[in-house]
Protein backbone atom coordinates (compact mmCIF):
# COMPACT_ATOMS: atom_id res chain seq x y z
CA UNK A 1 0.00 0.00 0.00
CA UNK A 2 2.84 1.89 0.68
CA UNK A 3 5.21 4.03 -2.32
CA UNK A 4 8.68 4.60 -2.72
CA UNK A 5 9.39 8.01 -4.02
CA UNK A 6 13.38 6.71 -3.63
CA UNK A 7 13.64 5.50 -7.31
CA UNK A 8 12.33 6.24 -10.37
CA UNK A 9 11.96 9.57 -12.30
CA UNK A 10 11.74 12.45 -9.98
CA UNK A 11 9.15 14.66 -12.37
CA UNK A 12 7.01 11.49 -12.59
CA UNK A 13 6.96 10.34 -9.14
CA UNK A 14 5.78 14.01 -8.06
CA UNK A 15 2.91 14.05 -10.82
CA UNK A 16 1.76 10.49 -9.60
CA UNK A 17 1.92 11.97 -5.88
CA UNK A 18 0.42 15.22 -5.99
CA UNK A 19 -2.44 15.19 -8.33
CA UNK A 20 -4.72 13.07 -5.96
CA UNK A 21 -2.88 15.30 -2.82
CA UNK A 22 -4.75 18.09 -5.28
CA UNK A 23 -7.36 16.67 -5.31
CA UNK A 24 -7.88 16.19 -1.59
CA UNK A 25 -7.42 20.19 -1.38
CA UNK A 26 -9.85 20.81 -4.12
CA UNK A 27 -12.23 19.11 -1.89
CA UNK A 28 -10.69 20.82 0.98
CA UNK A 29 -11.61 24.19 -0.18
CA UNK A 30 -14.83 23.12 -1.84
CA UNK A 31 -16.47 22.82 1.64
CA UNK A 32 -14.51 26.11 2.93
CA UNK A 33 -15.96 27.65 -0.28
CA UNK A 34 -19.69 26.78 0.13
CA UNK A 35 -19.94 28.34 3.26
CA UNK A 36 -18.53 31.53 1.84
CA UNK A 37 -20.80 31.40 -1.13
CA UNK A 38 -23.85 31.08 1.51
CA UNK A 39 -22.91 33.32 3.33
CA UNK A 40 -21.86 35.97 0.69
CA UNK A 41 -25.11 35.42 -1.38
CA UNK A 42 -27.47 35.11 1.18
CA UNK A 43 -26.50 37.01 3.77
CA UNK A 44 -25.07 39.87 2.01
CA UNK A 45 -21.70 41.80 2.12
CA UNK A 46 -21.92 42.62 5.80
CA UNK A 47 -22.10 38.95 6.79
CA UNK A 48 -19.44 37.76 4.41
CA UNK A 49 -17.14 40.41 6.06
CA UNK A 50 -18.06 39.12 9.28
CA UNK A 51 -16.78 35.69 7.95
CA UNK A 52 -13.52 37.52 6.53
CA UNK A 53 -12.20 39.16 9.19
CA UNK A 54 -11.62 36.09 11.06
CA UNK A 55 -9.55 34.95 8.43
CA UNK A 56 -5.86 35.72 9.45
CA UNK A 57 -7.34 34.33 13.15
CA UNK A 58 -8.18 31.25 11.76
CA UNK A 59 -4.94 31.36 9.99
CA UNK A 60 -3.24 31.68 12.84
CA UNK A 61 -4.35 28.72 15.18
CA UNK A 62 -5.64 26.27 12.50
CA UNK A 63 -1.90 26.97 10.23
CA UNK A 64 -0.51 26.04 13.67
CA UNK A 65 -2.39 22.99 13.68
CA UNK A 66 -1.88 21.64 10.09
CA UNK A 67 2.15 22.71 10.30
CA UNK A 68 2.62 20.63 13.44
CA UNK A 69 1.01 17.39 12.12
CA UNK A 70 3.06 17.80 8.49
CA UNK A 71 5.98 18.01 10.62
CA UNK A 72 5.12 15.15 12.56
CA UNK A 73 4.93 13.18 9.32
CA UNK A 74 8.63 14.18 8.25
CA UNK A 75 10.02 11.78 10.71
CA UNK A 76 7.79 8.89 9.38
CA UNK A 77 8.07 9.63 6.06
CA UNK A 78 12.44 9.09 6.75
CA UNK A 79 11.94 5.77 8.40
CA UNK A 80 9.89 4.47 5.71
CA UNK A 81 12.47 5.86 3.47
CA UNK A 82 15.11 4.22 5.52
CA UNK A 83 13.04 0.91 5.90
CA UNK A 84 12.93 0.88 9.59
CA UNK A 85 9.40 -0.05 10.27
CA UNK A 86 9.15 -0.25 13.59
CA UNK A 87 10.54 3.45 14.54
CA UNK A 88 8.01 4.76 12.61
CA UNK A 89 5.51 2.57 14.04
CA UNK A 90 6.58 4.44 17.20
CA UNK A 91 6.72 7.95 15.82
CA UNK A 92 3.11 7.24 14.91
CA UNK A 93 2.04 6.06 18.05
CA UNK A 94 3.84 9.08 19.84
CA UNK A 95 2.42 11.45 17.01
CA UNK A 96 -1.19 10.58 18.45
CA UNK A 97 -0.49 11.14 21.82
CA UNK A 98 0.92 14.63 21.22
CA UNK A 99 -1.55 15.81 18.98
CA UNK A 100 -4.29 14.61 20.98
CA UNK A 101 -2.73 17.16 23.93
CA UNK A 102 -1.62 19.90 21.51
CA UNK A 103 -5.79 19.53 20.55
CA UNK A 104 -6.75 19.77 23.93
CA UNK A 105 -4.32 22.81 25.17
CA UNK A 106 -5.40 24.84 21.69
CA UNK A 107 -9.28 24.24 22.39
CA UNK A 108 -9.69 26.05 25.44
CA UNK A 109 -7.20 28.35 25.10
CA UNK A 110 -8.80 30.00 21.79
CA UNK A 111 -12.08 29.33 23.31
CA UNK A 112 -12.07 31.62 25.80
CA UNK A 113 -9.81 34.57 23.99
CA UNK A 114 -12.23 34.79 21.10
CA UNK A 115 -13.71 37.99 21.98
CA UNK A 116 -10.16 39.60 22.97
CA UNK A 117 -8.66 39.14 20.40
CA UNK A 118 -11.21 40.40 18.04
CA UNK A 119 -11.32 43.40 19.87
CA UNK A 120 -7.41 43.81 20.08
CA UNK A 121 -8.06 43.39 15.90
CA UNK A 122 -10.30 46.43 15.69
CA UNK A 123 -12.90 44.26 14.12
CA UNK A 124 -15.93 46.79 13.07
CA UNK A 125 -18.88 46.49 15.79
CA UNK A 126 -21.51 45.80 12.93
CA UNK A 127 -19.82 42.72 12.04
CA UNK A 128 -18.27 41.88 15.53
CA UNK A 129 -20.98 39.89 16.61
CA UNK A 130 -20.99 37.73 13.22
CA UNK A 131 -17.46 37.03 13.08
CA UNK A 132 -17.02 36.12 16.89
CA UNK A 133 -19.67 33.25 16.49
CA UNK A 134 -17.83 31.73 13.40
CA UNK A 135 -14.72 31.89 14.73
CA UNK A 136 -15.95 29.87 18.11
CA UNK A 137 -17.19 27.23 16.22
CA UNK A 138 -14.06 27.07 13.96
CA UNK A 139 -11.98 26.91 17.00
CA UNK A 140 -13.63 24.18 18.84
CA UNK A 141 -13.58 21.99 15.97
CA UNK A 142 -9.77 21.71 16.63
CA UNK A 143 -9.49 18.39 17.72
CA UNK A 144 -10.85 17.26 14.44
CA UNK A 145 -8.36 19.55 12.07
CA UNK A 146 -5.54 17.76 14.63
CA UNK A 147 -7.57 14.07 13.93
CA UNK A 148 -7.80 14.43 9.62
CA UNK A 149 -4.28 16.34 9.09
CA UNK A 150 -2.38 14.15 11.34
CA UNK A 151 -3.75 11.00 9.73
CA UNK A 152 -3.52 12.80 6.21
CA UNK A 153 0.08 13.13 6.82
CA UNK A 154 0.80 10.11 8.23
CA UNK A 155 -0.34 8.19 4.74
CA UNK A 156 1.32 10.68 2.81
CA UNK A 157 4.81 9.72 4.38
CA UNK A 158 3.92 6.31 3.32
CA UNK A 159 3.50 6.68 0.24
CA UNK A 160 -0.34 7.08 -0.39
CA UNK A 161 -1.93 10.50 -1.58
CA UNK A 162 -4.83 9.08 -2.37
CA UNK A 163 -6.75 7.57 -0.02
CA UNK A 164 -7.67 11.06 2.14
CA UNK A 165 -8.63 12.30 -0.93
CA UNK A 166 -11.83 9.94 -0.85
CA UNK A 167 -12.43 10.82 2.64
CA UNK A 168 -12.28 14.26 2.20
CA UNK A 169 -14.95 14.00 -1.00
CA UNK A 170 -17.59 12.27 0.89
CA UNK A 171 -17.17 14.89 3.78
CA UNK A 172 -17.47 17.63 1.00
CA UNK A 173 -20.90 16.83 0.20
CA UNK A 174 -21.75 16.07 3.29
CA UNK A 175 -20.76 19.45 3.99
CA UNK A 176 -23.28 21.27 1.84
CA UNK A 177 -26.59 20.13 3.04
CA UNK A 178 -25.15 20.67 6.86
CA UNK A 179 -25.63 23.79 8.91
CA UNK A 180 -23.32 25.97 10.22
CA UNK A 181 -20.81 23.63 11.58
CA UNK A 182 -20.77 22.37 8.53
CA UNK A 183 -17.04 22.44 8.15
CA UNK A 184 -16.17 20.89 11.45
CA UNK A 185 -18.29 18.35 11.30
CA UNK A 186 -16.90 17.38 7.50
CA UNK A 187 -13.75 17.15 8.38
CA UNK A 188 -14.21 14.72 11.62
CA UNK A 189 -16.04 12.65 9.56
CA UNK A 190 -13.58 12.39 7.18
CA UNK A 191 -10.47 11.79 9.82
CA UNK A 192 -13.00 8.98 11.44
CA UNK A 193 -13.39 7.37 8.49
CA UNK A 194 -9.57 7.78 7.56
CA UNK A 195 -8.93 6.28 10.62
CA UNK A 196 -11.11 3.33 10.18
CA UNK A 197 -9.67 2.63 6.98
CA UNK A 198 -6.05 2.78 7.93
CA UNK A 199 -6.93 0.50 11.25
CA UNK A 200 -8.18 -2.17 8.00
CA UNK A 201 -6.09 -1.63 5.17
CA UNK A 202 -2.77 -0.77 6.50
CA UNK A 203 -0.77 -3.75 8.65
CA UNK A 204 2.16 -1.93 8.20
CA UNK A 205 0.88 0.32 10.79
CA UNK A 206 -0.44 -1.87 13.69
CA UNK A 207 1.92 -1.97 16.69
CA UNK A 208 2.88 -4.03 19.28
CA UNK A 209 2.77 -3.45 22.78
CA UNK A 210 6.21 -1.57 23.08
CA UNK A 211 5.51 0.43 19.99
CA UNK A 212 2.52 1.88 21.45
CA UNK A 213 3.84 3.14 24.49
CA UNK A 214 5.12 6.76 25.27
CA UNK A 215 8.43 7.50 24.52
CA UNK A 216 9.90 10.83 25.75
CA UNK A 217 13.13 10.43 22.96
CA UNK A 218 10.00 10.32 20.26
CA UNK A 219 8.43 12.91 21.24
CA UNK A 220 11.47 14.79 21.49
CA UNK A 221 12.14 14.35 17.75
CA UNK A 222 8.49 14.71 16.40
CA UNK A 223 8.16 18.18 18.55
CA UNK A 224 11.29 19.50 17.34
CA UNK A 225 10.10 18.56 13.76
CA UNK A 226 6.47 19.85 14.21
CA UNK A 227 6.72 22.71 16.76
CA UNK A 228 9.04 24.88 14.25
CA UNK A 229 6.51 24.17 11.18
CA UNK A 230 3.35 25.03 13.36
CA UNK A 231 5.48 28.26 14.19
CA UNK A 232 6.03 28.94 10.80
CA UNK A 233 2.27 29.36 10.06
CA UNK A 234 1.29 31.10 13.51
CA UNK A 235 4.55 33.68 12.52
CA UNK A 236 3.38 34.48 9.39
CA UNK A 237 0.24 34.70 10.27
CA UNK A 238 1.09 37.94 12.75
CA UNK A 239 1.56 39.58 9.84
CA UNK A 240 -1.88 38.68 8.36
CA UNK A 241 -3.55 39.72 11.73
CA UNK A 242 -1.67 42.95 11.52
CA UNK A 243 -2.44 43.64 8.09
CA UNK A 244 -6.20 42.41 8.40
CA UNK A 245 -6.35 45.31 11.54
CA UNK A 246 -5.85 48.04 8.75
CA UNK A 247 -8.39 46.01 6.46
CA UNK A 248 -10.38 46.31 9.30
CA UNK A 249 -9.80 50.46 9.60
CA UNK A 250 -11.27 50.81 5.96
CA UNK A 251 -14.45 49.48 6.78
CA UNK A 252 -16.73 46.30 5.94
CA UNK A 253 -17.02 47.06 1.87
CA UNK A 254 -13.16 46.19 1.76
CA UNK A 255 -13.02 43.71 4.77
CA UNK A 256 -15.77 41.94 1.87
CA UNK A 257 -13.66 42.39 -1.15
CA UNK A 258 -10.76 41.16 0.66
CA UNK A 259 -12.54 38.12 1.69
CA UNK A 260 -13.60 36.95 -1.41
CA UNK A 261 -10.42 37.58 -2.92
CA UNK A 262 -8.64 35.90 -0.79
CA UNK A 263 -11.19 32.81 -0.99
CA UNK A 264 -10.67 32.77 -4.50
CA UNK A 265 -7.03 32.88 -4.80
CA UNK A 266 -6.84 30.20 -2.35
CA UNK A 267 -8.43 28.06 -4.75
CA UNK A 268 -5.97 28.84 -7.13
CA UNK A 269 -3.24 28.52 -5.30
CA UNK A 270 -4.17 24.34 -4.51
CA UNK A 271 -1.98 23.18 -6.76
CA UNK A 272 0.90 25.04 -4.58
CA UNK A 273 -0.26 23.38 -1.50
CA UNK A 274 0.21 20.01 -3.03
CA UNK A 275 3.59 20.54 -4.51
CA UNK A 276 4.44 21.32 -1.17
CA UNK A 277 2.79 18.36 0.52
CA UNK A 278 4.27 16.06 -2.37
CA UNK A 279 7.92 17.76 -1.87
CA UNK A 280 8.11 17.11 1.69
CA UNK A 281 7.29 13.00 1.60
CA UNK A 282 9.61 12.80 -1.78
CA UNK A 283 12.43 14.98 0.44
CA UNK A 284 11.99 13.20 3.56
CA UNK A 285 12.19 9.40 1.95
CA UNK A 286 14.81 10.04 -0.05
CA UNK A 287 17.02 11.74 3.11
CA UNK A 288 15.88 8.18 4.54
CA UNK A 289 17.41 6.86 1.81
CA UNK A 290 20.35 8.44 1.53
CA UNK A 291 19.34 8.99 -1.96
CA UNK A 292 20.50 12.69 -2.04
CA UNK A 293 21.53 13.08 -5.46
CA UNK A 294 17.32 13.55 -6.35
CA UNK A 295 16.90 16.28 -3.75
CA UNK A 296 17.69 18.91 -5.86
CA UNK A 297 16.32 17.19 -9.16
CA UNK A 298 12.79 16.97 -7.17
CA UNK A 299 12.98 20.66 -6.35
CA UNK A 300 14.07 22.08 -10.02
CA UNK A 301 11.28 19.72 -11.63
CA UNK A 302 8.33 20.40 -9.29
CA UNK A 303 9.45 24.44 -9.53
CA UNK A 304 9.19 23.82 -13.50
CA UNK A 305 5.83 22.70 -12.83
CA UNK A 306 5.11 25.48 -10.66
CA UNK A 307 6.23 28.06 -13.31
CA UNK A 308 4.01 26.92 -16.17
CA UNK A 309 0.69 26.56 -13.98
CA UNK A 310 1.79 30.13 -12.36
CA UNK A 311 1.50 31.22 -15.98
CA UNK A 312 -1.92 29.54 -16.96
CA UNK A 313 -3.70 31.24 -14.08
CA UNK A 314 -2.94 34.71 -14.57
CA UNK A 315 -3.92 34.19 -18.06
CA UNK A 316 -7.13 32.74 -16.62
CA UNK A 317 -7.48 35.64 -13.78
CA UNK A 318 -6.95 38.17 -16.61
CA UNK A 319 -9.95 36.65 -18.77
CA UNK A 320 -12.31 36.00 -15.75
CA UNK A 321 -11.64 37.67 -12.58
CA UNK A 322 -14.99 39.52 -12.73
CA UNK A 323 -17.45 36.36 -12.90
CA UNK A 324 -15.61 34.45 -10.69
CA UNK A 325 -16.26 37.07 -7.96
CA UNK A 326 -19.99 36.51 -8.37
CA UNK A 327 -19.30 32.96 -6.58
CA UNK A 328 -19.38 34.81 -3.56
CA UNK A 329 -21.17 37.89 -4.11
CA UNK A 330 -24.80 38.89 -4.16
CA UNK A 331 -26.03 40.57 -7.64
CA UNK A 332 -28.33 42.96 -5.77
CA UNK A 333 -25.75 44.40 -3.31
CA UNK A 334 -25.81 47.90 -3.11
CA UNK A 335 -22.33 48.54 -3.89
CA UNK A 336 -21.96 45.51 -5.90
CA UNK A 337 -20.02 47.04 -9.02
CA UNK A 338 -17.38 48.20 -6.17
CA UNK A 339 -16.77 45.29 -4.45
CA UNK A 340 -16.57 43.53 -7.85
CA UNK A 341 -13.60 45.86 -8.77
CA UNK A 342 -12.26 45.77 -5.56
CA UNK A 343 -12.23 41.87 -5.32
CA UNK A 344 -10.74 41.68 -8.97
CA UNK A 345 -8.23 43.46 -8.37
CA UNK A 346 -6.93 41.51 -5.42
CA UNK A 347 -7.01 38.87 -7.13
CA UNK A 348 -5.39 39.73 -10.35
CA UNK A 349 -2.70 40.90 -8.30
CA UNK A 350 -2.27 37.84 -6.60
CA UNK A 351 -1.94 35.49 -9.26
CA UNK A 352 0.70 37.96 -11.26
CA UNK A 353 3.10 36.37 -7.86
CA UNK A 354 2.15 33.05 -7.90
CA UNK A 355 5.53 31.68 -9.10
CA UNK A 356 7.25 32.96 -5.64
CA UNK A 357 4.20 31.66 -3.98
CA UNK A 358 5.04 28.58 -5.56
CA UNK A 359 8.60 28.52 -4.42
CA UNK A 360 7.76 29.11 -1.15
CA UNK A 361 5.67 26.12 -0.43
CA UNK A 362 7.97 24.05 -2.62
CA UNK A 363 11.02 25.00 -1.38
CA UNK A 364 10.18 25.75 2.29
CA UNK A 365 8.10 21.76 2.41
CA UNK A 366 11.64 20.34 0.71
CA UNK A 367 13.91 21.76 3.70
CA UNK A 368 11.53 20.73 6.45
CA UNK A 369 11.65 17.13 4.37
CA UNK A 370 15.27 17.37 4.60
CA UNK A 371 14.88 17.49 8.23
CA UNK A 372 16.09 21.38 8.89
CA UNK A 373 12.67 22.49 10.11
CA UNK A 374 13.64 25.47 12.27
CA UNK A 375 14.50 27.45 8.74
CA UNK A 376 10.51 27.44 8.35
CA UNK A 377 10.65 30.02 11.37
CA UNK A 378 12.96 32.21 9.46
CA UNK A 379 11.05 32.32 6.40
CA UNK A 380 7.77 32.93 8.54
CA UNK A 381 9.30 35.66 10.34
CA UNK A 382 10.67 37.69 6.65
CA UNK A 383 7.11 37.01 5.44
CA UNK A 384 5.28 38.35 8.86
CA UNK A 385 8.03 41.45 8.47
CA UNK A 386 6.68 41.82 4.80
CA UNK A 387 3.33 41.91 5.46
CA UNK A 388 3.09 43.88 8.92
CA UNK A 389 5.70 46.63 6.96
CA UNK A 390 2.75 46.88 4.67
CA UNK A 391 -0.10 46.94 6.63
CA UNK A 392 1.25 49.45 9.43
CA UNK A 393 3.33 51.55 6.97
CA UNK A 394 1.66 51.71 3.54
CA UNK A 395 -1.92 51.01 3.98
CA UNK A 396 -2.82 54.10 5.78
CA UNK A 397 -1.02 55.84 3.23
CA UNK A 398 -1.77 53.94 -0.24
CA UNK A 399 -4.78 52.34 1.29
CA UNK A 400 -6.50 49.35 -0.82
CA UNK A 401 -4.29 49.32 -3.45
CA UNK A 402 -1.12 48.71 -0.98
CA UNK A 403 -3.59 45.53 0.71
CA UNK A 404 -3.38 43.97 -2.65
CA UNK A 405 0.66 43.50 -2.82
CA UNK A 406 0.81 42.67 0.79
CA UNK A 407 0.88 38.75 0.27
CA UNK A 408 3.28 39.11 -3.09
CA UNK A 409 5.67 41.12 -0.79
CA UNK A 410 5.83 38.24 1.71
CA UNK A 411 6.53 35.96 -0.97
CA UNK A 412 9.16 37.46 -1.86
CA UNK A 413 10.91 38.23 0.97
CA UNK A 414 10.37 34.35 2.14
CA UNK A 415 12.15 33.32 -1.38
CA UNK A 416 15.04 35.47 -0.72
CA UNK A 417 15.97 33.30 2.35
CA UNK A 418 14.64 29.67 1.14
CA UNK A 419 16.27 29.42 -2.15
CA UNK A 420 19.77 29.44 -0.84
CA UNK A 421 18.64 28.12 1.98
CA UNK A 422 17.81 24.95 0.27
CA UNK A 423 20.44 24.55 -1.56
CA UNK A 424 22.82 25.32 1.24
CA UNK A 425 20.94 22.32 3.19
CA UNK A 426 21.88 19.77 0.30
CA UNK A 427 25.28 20.83 0.39
CA UNK A 428 25.37 20.44 4.43
CA UNK A 429 23.42 16.71 4.07
CA UNK A 430 26.11 15.77 1.61
CA UNK A 431 29.24 16.89 3.45
CA UNK A 432 28.10 15.40 6.62
CA UNK A 433 26.94 11.73 5.03
CA UNK A 434 30.31 11.94 2.87
CA UNK A 435 32.76 13.12 5.01
CA UNK A 436 31.46 11.78 8.40
CA UNK A 437 29.45 8.59 7.70
CA UNK A 438 28.93 8.54 11.49
CA UNK A 439 27.21 11.20 11.95
CA UNK A 440 23.52 10.72 12.48
CA UNK A 441 20.71 13.02 10.29
CA UNK A 442 20.12 16.27 10.92
CA UNK A 443 19.54 16.49 15.27
CA UNK A 444 15.88 17.36 14.31
CA UNK A 445 15.25 14.04 13.44
CA UNK A 446 16.96 12.20 16.14
CA UNK A 447 17.48 9.42 13.36
CA UNK A 448 20.41 6.85 12.90
CA UNK A 449 22.26 6.73 9.33
CA UNK A 450 21.03 3.78 7.54
CA UNK A 451 23.64 1.07 6.17
CA UNK A 452 23.59 1.65 2.16
CA UNK A 453 25.01 5.31 3.47
CA UNK A 454 28.18 4.11 5.22
CA UNK A 455 28.89 2.01 1.79
CA UNK A 456 28.94 5.46 0.71
CA UNK A 457 25.75 5.77 -1.06
CA UNK A 458 24.10 8.79 -2.22
CA UNK A 459 27.32 10.46 -2.86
Amino acid sequence: MTRDLTNGSPIRLILQFAVPTLLGLLFQQLYNLVDTMIVGKLLGAQALAAVGSTGSINFFVIGFCTGVCSGFAIPVAQRVGAGDISKMRRYVANAAYLSAGFALVLTVATGLGCESILTLMHTPEDIFDGANAYIFVIFMGIPTTFLYNLLAGILRSLGDSRTPVYFLAMSSFLNIFLAAIATVMSQGISGLACLAYMVKKYPILHMDREERQLDLRSCKVLCAMGIPMGLQYSITAIGSIILQSSVNALGSIYVAAVAAGTKLYQLLACPFDAMGATMATYCGQNVGACRLDRLGRGIRDCAMLGLVYSGLALCAMLEFAAPCTMLFLNPGEPQLDLLMELTSRYVVTSTAFFFPLALVNIVRFSIQGMGFSTFAILAGVLEMVARTGVGIGLVPALGYSAVCFASPAAWIAADLFLVPASMACIRRLRRTYTNRPEQPLPAQTGASLPKPLRAGAGK
